[in-house]
């Protein structure tokens, strides 16, 4: 079964919110195993509307839209519902009756534009909202179910939780779908596709690439007629991936890189702490959003100046003078004082060049260079990311927990020398 989304609302055109519902719709619909191939986004206007709800009928199994059934001159989605149908709108006693008590409830009384919203088709139901005052409807064209609901989140998830996916469900007779994302880091997306080509090719379970930035993502989807069919689907086409590249994947589906490292460090028992200059903190940041990160982080220096290089990572005054911030021999430094002196197992040291400004022709903007330091040994590696200077600063942090969690998992820096 498919079915297109119609968002409704000129503020969502306008960019004035967000349409979080039909990404949310979504997701939840691809697990009673409904296809959601298009949505679409229309402001308040009828024959907008009614042209949208058309277009979608002709294409799809059926037709949600949300948003648009509120009480003011603008709210057209029953009108629009009652054109398509070719039907009056009715009063319904029942919501007349419920709004009266609502507002009742309150201390007030409903007026004749709150009472616009027990308005209905002629052949819709209502669809029950406890948690707002204006109803759902559910109609039928032509055997295809027309779904609206409001666009408030607080009314519209549990409205579709309780009521519409359980009506969906019925018709697809317990087929379902089910994804999952594997997440890469240190290989480009065209060199990882290349290497999975055959198994993108596949229908049914479908492998697709995502970029993400400093990262490649593969959604596996698989469609069955039941959840335990669906993920022994999804499984055998994880084992394929991993085996080809198995050592770039650092996670599954919510799982973040920082996460990722700061599992590694407890599960390893080991501790870390940081060094940035070109990042100004980012790193530092990106570790502590983790949930139990204290268990394993120390803490970190930002030591934007030289001065403060020299002062608190002991990165010799003869290494700044001689080779620059921006070098090797300075964040190997850093690496090995921030460990050294806050006494830590790992040490991490970041300087670059994040721009706009500052680059040359030996040292160019984007140039960044990590440092890595554990017991066994420190090595530093250099990237030039490119992109604007916030940009710059995310991919060096990436490119820092990526070369942590190798060598974490790996067992120490004398095992990095392949990256």
């Amino acid at each position: 079964m498919t079915i297109e989304l119609i968002s409704i609302g000129t503020e969502l055109l306008l960019g004035q919110i967000v349409d979080t519902n039909a990404a949310w719709l979504s997701a939840r619909l691809a697990e009673i195993g409904v296809g959601v191939y298009r949505r679409t986004t229309v402001g308040d206007n009828r024959e907008r509307i009614i042209a949208a709800l058309r277009e979608g009928l002709a294409r799809a199994d059926g037709i949600i839209t949300i948003g648009g059934l509120g009480p003011t001159d603008d709210d057209l989605t029953r009108e629009a519902i009652a054109a398509v149908l070719g039907e009056p709108l009715v009063l319904d006693e029942g919501e007349v009756a419920r709004l009266k008590a609502f507002f009742a409830l309150r201390g007030r009384e409903a007026n004749e534009r709150q009472l616009r919203q027990a308005m209905r088709p002629a052949s819709a139901q209502p669809i029950p909202n406890p948690n707002g005052t204006a109803p759902g409807l559910y109609a039928e064209w032509q055997g295809k179910p027309i779904i609206a609901m409001p666009g408030p989140p607080n009314e519209f998830q549990p409205m579709a939780t309780d009521h519409v996916l359980p009506r969906l469900a019925e018709r697809t007779g317990g087929r379902v779908i089910r994804s999952r994302v594997l997440r890469l880091c240190g290989i480009g997306e065209s060199d990882a596709e290349t290497q999975l080509q055959d198994l993108i090719q596949s229908e049914n379970p479908t492998l697709a690439p995502l970029a993400k930035l400093g990262e490649v993502h593969f959604r596996i989807t698989a469609r069955a007629d039941s959840p335990a069919e669906a993920e022994q689907m999804i499984a055998q086409t994880e084992r394929a991936v991993r085996e080809r590249l198995g050592a770039y994947i650092f996670g599954i589906d919510e799982t973040t890189l920082e996460q990722a490292v700061v599992e590694s460090l407890v599960e390893a028992g080991q501790s870390l702490a940081i060094a940035e200059s070109c990042t100004g903190g980012l790193l530092g940041h990106r570790i502590t959003s983790v949930p139990g990160s204290s268990e394993v982080f120390l803490g970190g220096v930002i030591s934007y100046s030289n001065v403060l290089k020299e002062s608190l990572l002991g990165v010799p005054r003869e290494v700044l003078e001689t080779h620059g911030a921006v070098s090797e021999p300075t964040a190997r430094a850093m690496a090995e004082g921030t460990r050294l002196r806050l006494g830590s197992w790992w040490g991490v040291g970041i300087t670059g060049i994040a721009g706009p400004g500052g680059g040359s022709p030996d040292k160019p903007v984007g140039l960044v260079y990590v440092g890595l330091s554990d017991p066994s040994g420190t090595v530093v590696r250099s990237q030039i990311f490119a992109g604007d200077r916030a940009t710059v600063k995310y991919r060096a942090t990436q490119y820092a927990l990526w070369l942590l969690y190798k060598g974490v998992k790996q067992g120490g820096c004398d095992s990095l020398s392949r990256l």
